[in-house]
């Protein structure tokens, strides 16, 4: 079964046969010059030493190996790097549309967020977590009550609270924030600059498609973008079915200042060119 980031968040990052891969002997490839700043997700190379991953990814022409723990954040600024999106407190399955847990995700973020500032990371990541029977509406006025408790905080100290939009359809049966038009409602309703959706294009194309024009309707409401091949979630080339350099120059062309991250998970024999042939083709 492939792995998802579910797997990886729930268990410590278990050594795989990526872990023994060999550096590449030739020149790396640059990135080509382009408009968006490019990251990396780190849970898509779980059995790479994160040290390693950094290294690679500097050679690449990336600029961020994100979604890292509190404990790993300085790690991607020994290679120049920064890490685009810190991991908060909450789970896909279990975030802030159960008010139970609105306590518990503050206090942890009122020591989070200024942390994440002294690290230079930009964003933190939420969810909204799983409906297990509760109407949008309701989870929705939950979301935003528990938002507005911390967001005051994320002003303060420039870190922007990103909730990311997720597939319910094959990958995260039941999330509840699962289509573009209930997370946009979210931020207009907590009316903060520092909260805004994680817009991750893989999930959204199979729950809704009509990519470029979402970006274009929406991007204000956006802070960071995701990619991966549909359907697989694999690489991003042209064995599936959306086009990444029409999609990012529609990104660019917004006048995005934040974060592309690649989130595929590599299938090839060499993962790092799977890596370096998604960034180029994202160089637009």
């Amino acid at each position: 079964m492939p792995l998802t980031r579910r797997d990886f968040l729930a268990t410590s990052a278990a050594a795989t046969a990526l872990a023994s891969l060999p550096a590449r002997a030739d020149e790396p490839v640059p990135a080509a010059p382009g408009r968006l700043k490019q990251s990396v997700c780190r849970w898509c190379y779980s059995g790479v030493e994160l040290n390693e991953l950094c290294r690679r990814a500097k050679e690449i022409g990336l600029q961020s190996v994100e979604l890292l723990s509190e404990d790993e954040w300085h790690i991607p600024a020994q290679h120049g790097l920064t890490c685009a999106v810190g991991n908060g407190p909450t789970s896909i399955s279990n975030g802030y549309n159960r008010p139970e847990n609105h306590d518990r995700f503050t206090a942890a973020l009122e020591q989070l967020i200024p942390k994440a500032a002294a690290a230079k990371i930009p964003n933190v990541i939420v969810f909204s977590g799983n409906r297990r029977g509760q109407p949008d509406d309701e989870g929705l006025d939950h979301c935003a009550r528990g938002l507005s408790r911390i967001t005051p905080l994320a002003e303060k100290h420039n870190i922007t609270l990103v909730m990311e939009l997720l597939n319910s359809k094959i990958d995260h049966k039941d999330y509840m924030c699962d289509r573009t038009p209930w997370g946009v409602r979210l931020v207009e309703k907590v009316a903060s600059p520092r909260f805004k959706l994680l817009y991750d294009i893989y999930h959204m194309q199979i729950m809704e498609g009509d990519i470029i024009r979402t970006i274009r309707d929406h991007h204000q409401h956006i802070a960071h973008y995701h990619t991966a091949g549909v359907p697989g979630r694999n690489e991003i080339d042209d064995t599936q079915e959306l086009n990444y350099p029409a999609i990012c120059r529609a990104i660019a062309d917004t006048g995005f200042t934040g974060y592309l991250g690649q989130e595929f998970i590599p299938k090839h024999d060499d993962p790092f060119a799977s890596l370096r042939q998604a960034v180029q083709l994202c160089s637009v």
